[in-house]
């Protein structure tokens, strides 16, 4: 779309030399910003005007003449004109409005400079019977006071005679009226006024009442709550079945994870077979001691404080951990459990009596042990009389129960009760009669056995048994654990 200023017709070259000296305002639109300066050139046949030392938004521009086409130009403000003769003659700042190139044909023609401050669309909307008049003149004053004014120096474009003249130029382009907007409050009681609060609630109530009732229309199924939280999935595309695990014998307790899936316990020689298969297929016993030991130490760094507790800056209150094992497997996961706590920097005190004769693991569990920093005791007395951290009970097995009758059984017992810190019992048997040291949290293997109630908060490890071992043993298995390897469980 094209358009052109009023002087750019078909009228005489002496009247386009009328505007020649006068100051105008061009306003370029959001892209080229507006100009300020003095004409110095209307050229007809090209429909340009050339602006010498002007201004852009305020700031010098670099170059002493700036030209501009018609098709630019978006508004124009004249400033101050300055006849033919050279005399002054001073404006007001209402914008001209810049005619299309088909309309100003049409219209009148202006016999004179003082003729083209004509209003713009945004003052005669201003001037409308629906705004009120206190608004209006905020507006104008706002929009007179709007204008930068730039740093000038002591000399203002040159000395002599035309110094008086350019300084009152320069005051009526730039410092015009500068103190009417600072003093004129703000109406913020007028301008919230305009702002129909009751007919905004009530469409949003309204929208939210279509949502109802259309929801309202639906099958069961699709009137389920908009709300989601942020790890639900919405793409359900078939019922969730949490009953995932079956066995043949199901035990005495269910469990269930955090997420609802039901996990059954298991007798201790169904346990034993399960064992047995997976070692057949070569998940030998030192597999099984490594995954349980870094199970069992992963869960015991988080119930000591995790990152919080174990950090750089906190080495001088490391935390202490006291494992009390027996000559069993059992034990020897107890030894496994020590050595990876003491790699990740915490006092370990491994109590673990003396034996003519331990079994194998236990022994290669310990030769690996005593190449850490971590402390070994075979008596009870060498343990500490403050209380520790974490105790981690390893001193019962799921075969025989000979040890209990044991001295050192019994001390190690007692100092685990009187020590007031917390205890994590490591794969403990089922025992009718309780057990001796009394749990707050039991860590289990692949599947849970039917454990009495003292034992604590119950927790499943995976110790890597695959599927179809389950499957060999007569057991529908699918993993229970998710993205973790050790989960909570819950009594159904």
């Amino acid at each position: 779309m094209c358009s052109c200023l009023p002087w750019f017709d078909s009228s005489p070259d002496s009247m386009a030399a009328d505007w020649l000296g006068s100051l105008v305002s061009i306003n370029c639109g959001e892209t080229l910003g507006v100009y300020q300066g003095e004409v110095s050139s209307v050229d007809q046949s090209s429909q340009t005007i050339s602006l010498k030392q002007p201004f852009h938004n305020g700031v010098k521009c670099p170059v002493p003449e700036v030209t501009f086409s018609a098709v630019d130009i978006k508004e124009l403000k004249v400033l101050d004109i300055v006849s033919g003769r050279g005399v002054v003659v001073p404006k007001s700042s209402d914008p001209v409005s810049v005619p299309h190139r088909g309309q100003h044909k049409t219209q009148d023609r202006l016999s004179s400079p003082q003729q083209l401050c004509s209003k713009s669309y945004g003052d005669k909307h201003l001037d409308g019977p629906g705004q009120p008049k206190g608004f209006r003149q905020r507006h104008n004053s706002w929009s007179s006071s709007s204008r930068v004014t730039p740093k000038k120096n002591g000399v203002k474009n040159g000395g002599g005679g035309g110094g008086g003249q350019r300084q009152h130029r320069d005051d009526e382009c730039f410092g015009n009226n500068m103190d009417d907007g600072l003093d004129t409050d703000f109406d913020f009681e007028g301008n919230l006024a305009l702002f129909d609060k009751a007919a905004v609630f009530s469409q949003i109530a309204g929208s939210d009442r279509r949502g109802n009732v259309a929801q309202a229309r639906g099958t069961p199924q699709e009137q389920q709550s908009s709300q989601y939280r942020h790890d639900k999935n919405i793409l359900e595309t078939k019922p969730v079945v949490y009953r995932q695990i079956a066995v043949p014998q199901p035990g005495a307790k269910e469990y269930c994870t955090d997420s609802g899936l039901v996990v059954p316990s298991i007798s201790y020689e169904l346990h034993k077979r399960l064992l047995s298969v997976a070692e057949r297929y070569g998940l030998s016993l030192e597999r099984r001691l490594e995954m349980t030991g870094v199970c069992a130490s992963q869960m015991a760094l988080t119930l000591l404080g995790g990152p919080n507790r174990l950090t750089p800056k906190n080495v001088h209150q490391r935390p202490t951990v006291a494992l009390l094992c027996g000559p069993h497997v059992q034990g020897a996961q107890g030894i496994n459990c020590a050595r990876h706590l003491a790699n990740h920097e915490v006092e370990v005190i491994l109590f673990l009596p003396n034996f003519v004769k331990t079994p194998d693991a236990v022994s290669s569990e310990i030769t690996l042990y005593t190449k850490t920093e971590g402390k070994q005791v075979s008596s009870v007395k060498e343990l500490p009389d403050s209380p520790v951290d974490l105790i981690i009970n390893c001193l019962d097995c799921h075969e025989s129960n000979f040890l209990m009758a044991q001295p050192w059984y019994q001390a190690a017992v007692d100092w685990a009760n009187q020590n007031r810190a917390p205890v994590l019992s490591l794969d403990p048997p089922v025992s009718e009669q309780g057990h001796a040291v009394e749990a707050k949290w039991t860590l289990s293997l692949g599947l849970p056995l039917p454990l009495s109630e003292g034992v604590g908060g119950v927790y499943l490890c995976d110790i890597g048994l695959p599927r179809q071992v389950f499957q060999e043993v007569g057991i529908k298995y699918h993993s229970p654990f998710g993205c973790k390897f050790v989960v909570p469980l819950h009594s159904a």
